[in-house]
């Protein structure tokens, strides 16, 4: 059997229409929990970020750390969260924010420096605050480069978000777990191409999101060719 067969199969099947292993209700679950992990990781990860490049303190540290951070075994980090925390959410949650923290950190420090200093100097010049020309100046410059940085950090934890079910949680990641335990490969490739499908729109969200919602003005530009 080939794998349109087995995709034919895993879409065509009554438990993937409803049910707690609907494909609905498994989207929902991979969704919240990426979603959860990425919101942590903004929280965490983008003040600190526009702080640093901001001031331009530690931002070696930053490129070091992010370095880092991008070389951990997701699944090892897992393991251990288990080990420490027990099963549930954190045992993902911890991971995943690991994940897409770093990516986020990078784009807020480069975006911030990436800012045009003459238009730093004129807003100081005018009286604005440090606070002012961070907010007012600063962040939305550095608008295109976090949008890449959050395409990228939602990218991978929707991807590595099937670890969930590793540990017993849900998500799309069900269907790849239990589909190799049952040696079913039709609910394995069908959850694959669902990952896929997911982390595919993410991209194409995120770049209509920087073509159409920024203003003009900061829109990243095409190259020409």
């Amino acid at each position: 059997m080939n794998w349109l067969s087995w995709l034919g199969d895993f879409f065509s099947s009554p438990d993937r229409r409803s049910g707690p292993d609907s494909i609905v209700h498994r989207v929902a679950e991979h969704l919240a929990l990426s979603g959860e992990a990425l919101l942590y990781s903004v929280l965490l990860a983008v003040p600190l970020g526009l702080l640093i490049g901001y001031t331009g303190r530690g931002v070696a540290v930053v490129t070091a750390l992010a370095g880092t951070a991008r070389a951990l075994p997701t699944l090892g980090l897992v393991t251990l969260a288990v080990l420490l925390a027990s099963v549930g959410d954190s045992a993902v949650l911890y991971p995943l924010v690991a994940l897409a923290a770093p990516p986020l950190l990078v784009a807020a420090v480069e975006g911030v420096r990436g800012t045009d200093p003459d238009a730093r100097d004129a807003a100081r010049g005018v009286g604005m605050t440090h606070r002012q020309v961070l907010l007012g100046v600063c962040l939305p410059s550095a608008l295109p480069a976090l949008l890449a940085g959050m395409r990228t950090a939602t990218v991978q934890v929707i991807a590595t978000a099937t670890v969930a079910a590793y540990v017993g949680l849900g998500g799309l990641g069900r269907y790849v777990i239990d589909g190799l335990a049952t040696r079913d490969y039709a609910v394995t490739a069908g959850g694959a191409v669902l990952v896929v499908l997911l982390a595919v729109g993410a991209q194409l969200f995120f770049a209509l999101l920087a073509r159409y919602a920024l203003p003009p003005g900061i829109r990243p530009q095409r190259r020409p060719r």
